[in-house]
């Protein structure tokens, strides 16, 4: 799946377990409209950090110079471009990591207490976000100005927003798996350990086994084909126009619109229509 598509994926997927609107699930409650809109873009992040085993992907040029190092880093660790970062062992990875960074925090004497991880991780996410949604400008500056604003608002004035964190990556994490997962290419779910297809797999190749556990170890239920087909922009355009939607709801909220019974308003007058 493409860059883009998979921090759309996230974004939506915040929006549906914890949004209040009636379009989504509200799976995961008690986030407010801020950390409902903060981790739209925190989710939409963590959704490309299983790409960060590529140094040449979206996230290598997303926040110069420290994103290309990270992504050299992560991808010698994990041993390269989709291994270890697209198993379940790299979800945990990831999500041990933001849970780690949000026991970092910093004692000042006007603000009191400030979460520093969850700040960087902020500025980390929110810049692989808004690069791969094409909401900020290229360059060596620009990708930091909104990403470290948000995160330095959020970490004074709000520190109580990133008690999600550890939940927004692991779900970015897992979406980014599943959107992988429908591809030509599939995922190595269980690395570093890569089981073979048995040998009656291997033979009977009208199977549709064949295509969905490949002799390298990958799963896969490629009903979207290979990335950045026209099935892959047919099923992402509505689920990205389904976070644009969560997200406004969200702010319109924050905002002080009574955006429920406007809703139900609307609601009804269809229902009459009807």
């Amino acid at each position: 799946m493409m860059g883009g598509h998979h921090a759309a994926s996230g974004a939506a997927a915040w929006i549906a377990v914890t949004s209040s609107a009636p379009i989504a699930f509200g799976w995961y409650p008690g986030v407010s409209d801020i950390g409902v809109m903060t981790g739209t873009l925190v989710c939409a992040g963590a959704a490309l950090l299983p790409d960060a085993d590529h140094h040449n992907g979206t996230i290598a040029h997303s926040l110069p110079p420290v994103s290309e190092g990270l992504t050299r880093i992560v991808g010698q660790v994990s041993g390269g471009h989709r291994n270890g970062t697209h198993s379940i062992l790299g979800v945990l990875a990831f999500t041990g990591l933001a849970w780690g960074a949000g026991k970092l925090s910093l004692e000042t004497e006007h603000f009191g207490s400030v979460l520093i991880g969850p700040g960087i991780m902020c500025v980390l996410l929110v810049a692989f976000a808004m690069d791969a949604l094409k909401l900020t400008r290229k360059g060596v500056h620009w990708p930091w100005i909104p990403a470290v604003a948000l995160a330095a608002v959020i970490a004074v004035f709000a520190p109580e927003e990133w008690w999600w964190m550890p939940f927004s990556v692991g779900l970015g994490c897992v979406v980014h798996l599943l959107g992988d997962f429908v591809t030509t290419m599939g995922i190595p779910l269980f690395w570093p350990i890569a089981p073979k297809p048995p040998r009656w797999v291997r033979r009977n190749k009208w199977l549709p086994f064949d295509n969905m556990w490949t002799r390298g170890g990958n799963f896969a239920l490629p009903i979207l084909g290979d990335a950045g087909s026209i099935r892959e922009w047919v099923v992402m355009t509505p689920i990205s126009l389904y976070a644009i939607v969560g997200f406004g709801w969200a702010l319109m909220s924050q905002m002080g619109f009574d955006v429920e019974s406007r809703w139900e308003a609307l609601v009804s007058s269809l229902t009459g229509l009807l």
